[in-house]
């Protein structure tokens, strides 16, 4: 699925490299992935493009992990913080680090923490790393702009 569809425009369903979410996994204890397909859900709860995971008030009261089809991201970004607003939804969002996009500034600047991932993940079985730096945006209910930023250190 991913491998040489990783630098075109064939597919923007990137797996996550399982050890960088076993990491967050240990902090957060996701009980939600909403942007899956059943060969890559890594929670047991998961939703797929046809069950509208895309819908933030599925998420209520759940611990989140996203990682969204690039095609989609503003849309995604923006139901991270719907859901931590409004449904009480603790929600970790891996996205490309691109600062200068209007949806980083809209979104991405009211999540609680910004974590900068060192170096360039490998999604899926892809032999190369991304060609873009990548990001974890952490949402919380009650916490809106001025997020704290740190870096993320990988095993």
């Amino acid at each position: 699925m991913i491998g040489s569809a990783l630098f075109t425009s064939d597919s923007d369903e990137w797996s996550t490299p399982q050890a960088f979410y076993d990491l967050l996994d240990r902090e957060f204890h996701f009980t939600l992935d909403p942007c899956a397909t059943a060969e890559n859900a890594k929670c047991a709860k998961f939703y797929t493009k046809e069950d509208d995971g895309l819908n933030p008030h599925l998420w209520h009261h759940q611990v989140v992990f996203v990682n969204p089809p690039y095609s989609q991201i503003k849309e995604w970004t923006r139901a991270c913080g719907i859901a931590a607003g409004c449904y009480h939804a603790t929600v970790v969002l891996l996205i490309p680090s691109r600062t200068d996009t209007r949806y980083w500034h809209r979104y991405i600047m009211r999540a609680a923490e910004v974590r900068f991932v060192r170096g360039r993940l490998k999604f899926g079985g892809a032999t190369n790393s991304a060609p873009f730096p990548s990001a974890v945006a952490v949402f919380r209910h009650g916490h809106v702009g001025n997020p704290v930023m740190s870096a993320i250190e990988r095993e």
